[in-house]
């Protein structure tokens, strides 16, 4: 019966694309934490650069008392085309003839960041009442902005050769920088969350309206996947779920279950931790098995189970979110305590990662186990960390300065 489907498959070379991302073990945790540097440094660099040029325009206009003109297309064109050259096509490269590069060019962008920073500092005297602090919105904005990046171009990189096996998800246990895609994705949502900004809740009815395109594009997923007979490996959420159901479930469920921001945080590790708990005591033999009974939760049990992993680490996102962004703007806090939260809270979760990762249960994106979550935070904050890198500057300079 097999043999017969393969013969009629649209797609002859099906069974070899599937065998081509399948059986991978991933990369290093140092590799991952090199990648995620070298992504949002371009970013920083990119954003650091366009407004200096932007400083430089309007100064040139005040001093010539010329009034600002609307851009143009070939204004907007130009910025595109910049933007692609300094920030897109490098981590392309990065990620694909330059792979074996990476930490050269790690390295050598946080020396040129190193020099940049000191040339600025050689010259503070000069931009001062120029510059201007970018708000909250336009770092979060710059962490998003390398989170989509990355996942995009590797989404569409992952069928080719020349795109690194370790890079891709891993069968099992193991992370490739592929697997921190979907963790990263909602970690990004939860910061920027209704539930984190503390606003009212939506009405049941409400919030299946707001998931109603989740589930559309995960039908759609299925159908245009079925109908070019593309190849998509069960392994990875089951035979008929993907990860926009996955959205769809953390989103009903964060409804349903209404927590208070300042108790997301907690409630979110507890489902970590019996769900680990869970796991540890024979579930995760069962979900890295082949077999499957004909029910529709066993034909999709990676996907449903993994529910729980994934809602725990919304919540936490939840709660991170509201403590750093939220609650820190309501009570007046210096920007300076932001930095050194997210900086604690970055190596925090690197070291639960390592330790969890050792002693526990190997880093799983396919479970969504305790460690895969801790991970995924580990390299988003370290990615936030860059982005908030101008108010880093600041804090050790110990002023209110405003560069860069």
């Amino acid at each position: 019966m097999e043999g017969c489907l393969l013969d009629k498959s649209l797609n002859p070379n099906k069974l070899l694309k599937e065998q081509f991302v399948s059986n991978l073990t991933g990369s290093s945790m140092s590799e991952i934490a090199v990648l995620s540097t070298i992504v949002p440094a371009l970013v920083v660099l990119r954003k650091w650069s366009s407004r200096d040029n932007t400083r430089r325009d309007a100064a040139k206009k005040n001093d010539d008392k010329v009034l600002p003109v609307r851009k143009d297309w070939m204004q907007y064109v130009s910025t595109l085309v910049v933007d692609y050259l300094t920030v897109v096509l490098p981590v392309l490269l990065v990620f694909t003839v330059l792979a074996e590069w990476a930490y050269t060019c790690a390295i050598s962008l946080i020396i040129l960041i190193s020099v940049y920073i000191m040339f600025k500092r050689s010259q503070s005297h000069l931009k001062a009442g120029l510059s201007q602090s970018p708000s909250l919105r336009a770092d979060i904005s710059s962490y998003r902005v390398s989170v989509v990046l990355v996942t995009c171009l590797c989404i569409l990189a992952v069928d080719f050769k020349i795109f690194p096996r370790c890079y891709a998800k891993v069968e099992t246990y193991g992370s490739g920088i592929m697997d921190l895609g979907v963790g990263s994705f909602l970690v990004a949502n939860a910061l920027v969350s209704r539930q984190a900004r503390n606003i009212t809740s939506m009405s049941f009815r409400s919030a299946l309206s707001s998931i109603s395109p989740l589930v559309f594009l995960g039908f759609a997923r299925i159908i245009s996947t079925l109908g070019v007979d593309y190849q998509v490996h069960v392994g990875e959420y089951g035979v008929h779920w993907n990860f926009f159901f996955t959205l769809a479930a953390v989103s009903i469920l964060t409804s349903i279950v209404r927590i208070h921001p300042k108790h997301c945080g907690l409630v979110g590790l507890l489902i970590l931790a019996g769900y680990q708990i869970w796991l540890s005591s024979g579930l995760n033999e069962y979900l890295i098995s082949d077999k499957r009974s004909p029910d529709i939760i066993s034909q999709n049990k990676e996907g449903v189970y993994s529910i729980l992993g994934y809602w725990g680490m919304f919540l936490i996102g939840v709660s991170l979110g509201y403590y750093l962004f939220v609650d820190t703007k309501s009570k007046g806090k210096s920007r300076n305590t932001q930095v050194v939260k997210v900086w604690v809270l970055a190596a925090s979760f690197w070291i639960l990662a390592i330790i969890l990762d050792s002693y526990i249960e190997r880093v799983s994106r396919r479970m969504c186990n305790f460690a895969y979550v801790m991970l995924v935070f580990g390299q988003n904050f370290q990615v936030l960390l860059f982005s908030f890198l101008h108010k880093i500057i600041i804090c050790f300079r110990g002023g209110n300065g405003s560069w860069p």
